[in-house]
């Protein structure tokens, strides 16, 4: 605090390049910690999508855990490679387009849940949601996206 009120004042100009050089080193944890934190969150990411199936026949509850705890689970994984990482990797170009269909259902879900109330809309949207996430995650798997378009394709294929 004190380097703080000296670099704007003015008073120590050498100070203030190392005022936000020293970000890093205060909100650094250990390994363990990022593992604690890790579990902590993805176990808090299951138990909400466990407590969202409890309250299925409520769409609008079931839309608000089930977002949150996939919102959880995908962030827990922020502990071990760290957030800028993890939105450098969502922002990948392979995985671009995956995150912004599952950013986009996940705002949707919560838009026909929140504002809409709209049970019909909440559950197509917790659907396309639930699709979104699948192909995201398939993003993070080699070819796993090619495998999956090609077995779809061959299934609902009409051609005779």
């Amino acid at each position: 605090m004190w380097r703080l009120s000296e670099s704007i004042l003015g008073e120590n100009e050498e100070q203030q390049d190392n005022l936000f050089g020293d970000q890093e080193a205060l909100c650094s944890v250990s390994p363990l910690q990022r593992v604690y934190g890790f579990a902590a969150c993805l176990l808090a990411g299951f138990i909400c999508m466990f407590l969202s199936m409890i309250v299925f026949i409520k769409p609008i509850k079931f839309a608000l855990l089930f977002t949150f705890g996939n919102m959880l689970a995908i962030g827990s994984t922020a502990f071990l490679i760290g957030p800028m990482q993890q939105l450098s990797m969502m922002m990948d170009p392979v995985r671009a387009y995956a995150t912004s269909m599952y950013v986009g259902c996940v705002v949707l879900a919560l838009i026909c849940a929140l504002w809409i109330h709209s049970k019909i809309l909440t559950l197509l949207a917790i659907i396309c949601e639930i699709c979104a996430l699948v192909w995201y995650s398939l993003s993070y798997i080699p070819f796993a996206r090619r495998m999956v378009s090609n077995v779809t394709i061959r299934l609902f294929d009409t051609e005779i």
